[in-house]
């Protein structure tokens, strides 16, 4: 999402959102304690009951208890490539914008080169044998992944794949008997409800803090496809990849991102729904990538004098600007000037919550579309495209350093066609390992490996996992195709 001056305006708060990477930096300021002594107010005529401290209300310690042994500390190591500064990729900001330090992700400015990276973050095990949901950011450029358990054990960890588009990453560590965190629905939860999180600020390992639910299906520039829970809970760096939990002890939401003008905790912190997080995983695991809807139009609020203007007497759903051509929203008979009122039957009550509902739909499924055309309404059915965007629709698998040292995704359609194969993973990274030694390059294609066809980034990633002393990969390297014998460390 591209942003201008004028958009910033109108996001308002949102617009100041500093996505917050799970980085081990130094806090340095002055520490203020003050003591904050809780009164309550009696309401006349009432039967409400007012509380005086927060025990009474909800024993977190419980939940600590039970569900706590789920939550796992991160470690990462890898090189990062410097010589840039990360506000440089924001679109269309103005360095001498007031809100474009609020844009700063935690990676100051370096010298040109390659810098050795350390950072922390948590996650949480989903599953007893050893998977592991942590943010995509916590591990994206990590060479090695360590994980400790509350026991103190430490085990170094996979990763299985990532989702830069959701901030979704999972892990896999060889362990088996592990406690798992309950899973919750993160629909079910209300503003203003408690909840709590576990992680590790700072690098202070299993530190619990907790707030309320301060708003739902919030949209934050340039993550259109989660709908944001929004919590007023203390996060800082380090809580990334972090469990959210409701009363019950479910884990409702991952805590990703902050706004923050100190780096440190502001009571603005944002979790993404673990609906959201727990259907990438169970993509990532079943078919190795990430599929997601499109309808290829382009949309926008409905405001009180647009809402006067196409003749709409209530301010909800969403208008759309633009319409792709051949896209799926023009054949079935989408026009620009239209609004959306209901995707399946859900009402939209802000234009925001259309793209996560879109891209939560299978591809090639159909959806019914209520829409505003004319000044009336109309129900239509559309065929839901595939989003082919690879920095948003496709999963990158990383094998470890110690392994092969390759970054590979499976191919788009086009990619595919152009390279006239059915399957394979095409290199996005190839960092000092045994890959590089034997000549794999960026944008070559991993046809097969030990002679059997590679169809997703899980499949090599056992087959290597399985593989001792060599193994032979199949490669097209341009419009050659090579056998490359690559050695097992």
């Amino acid at each position: 999402m591209k942003m201008t001056q004028s958009s910033l305006k109108a996001v308002g708060i949102v617009a100041l959102i500093a996505s917050v990477f799970a980085s081990g930096y130094a806090y340095h300021g002055t520490t203020q304690i003050s003591e904050a002594n809780a009164t309550t107010v009696p309401i006349p005529n009432s039967t409400y009951q007012p509380r005086t401290a927060l025990s009474s209300i909800a024993d977190f310690s419980e939940i600590v208890t039970k569900q706590g042994p789920a939550v796992v500390n991160i470690s990462v190591s890898g090189t990062l490539k410097t010589g840039f500064s990360n506000l440089s990729v924001i679109p269309e900001i103005n360095p001498d914008d007031p809100f474009y330090e609020f844009f700063h992700r935690f990676q100051p400015d370096a010298p040109e080169g390659d810098s050795q990276m350390k950072a922390l973050g948590s996650g949480f095990i989903v599953k007893s044998d050893g998977v592991i949901l942590t943010n995509a950011h916590v591990v994206s450029e990590a060479n090695e992944v360590t994980v400790k358990l509350t026991d103190k054990r430490e085990f170094k960890a996979k990763v299985v794949g990532l989702d830069k588009a959701s901030d979704v990453a999972i892990l896999k560590i060889d362990a088996n008997n592990l406690p798992t965190v309950k899973i919750g629905n993160p629909q079910k939860a209300r503003v203003g409800e408690w909840v709590l999180a576990i992680g590790s600020p700072f690098g202070f390992e299993n530190s619990v803090t907790a707030g309320i639910v301060s708003a739902k299906s919030r949209s934050l520039p340039d993550e259109g496809y989660v709908p944001f829970l929004q919590t007023d809970v203390a996060i800082n760096p380090g809580n990334s990849g972090g469990p959210l939990f409701n009363l019950q002890g479910e884990v409702i939401g991952i805590n990703s991102q902050i706004y923050s003008k100190s780096g440190g905790s502001e009571g603005l912190s944002f979790a993404i729904p673990i609906d959201i997080a727990m259907h990438v995983e169970k993509q990532i695991l079943e078919s190795g990538k990430v599929s997601r809807g499109q309808l290829g139009l382009t949309i926008q609020p409905i405001t009180q004098e647009l809402a006067a203007s196409f003749g709409l007497d209530k301010l909800t759903g969403a208008l759309v600007s633009e319409v792709k051509k051949d896209s799926p929203a023009e054949k079935a008979g989408i026009e620009v000037g239209d609004i959306i009122l209901k995707f399946n039957g859900r009402s939209l009550e802000h234009s925001e919550e259309l793209p996560p509902l879109v891209a939560e739909t299978t591809p090639g499924s159909k959806a019914q579309l209520e829409v505003w055309h004319n000044k009336k309404t109309k129900v239509t059915n559309v065929d839901v495209g595939e989003l082919k965007t690879a920095d948003t629709s496709v999963m990158h698998s990383s094998l470890s350093k110690g392994k092969l040292g390759l970054i590979v995704r499976p191919l788009t359609d086009e990619e595919r066609k152009a390279a006239k194969t059915s399957s394979g993973l095409i290199v996005e990274d190839v960092s000092e390992g045994s890959a590089a030694r034997a000549g794999i390059r960026q944008g070559d294609i991993i046809l097969s490996a030990g002679g059997e066809k590679i169809d997703s980034a899980n499949q090599l990633s056992n087959l290597i996992s399985n593989t001792h002393g060599q193994i032979a990969l199949l490669i097209m390297h341009g419009d050659r195709k090579i056998f490359v014998p690559v050695k097992i460390s």
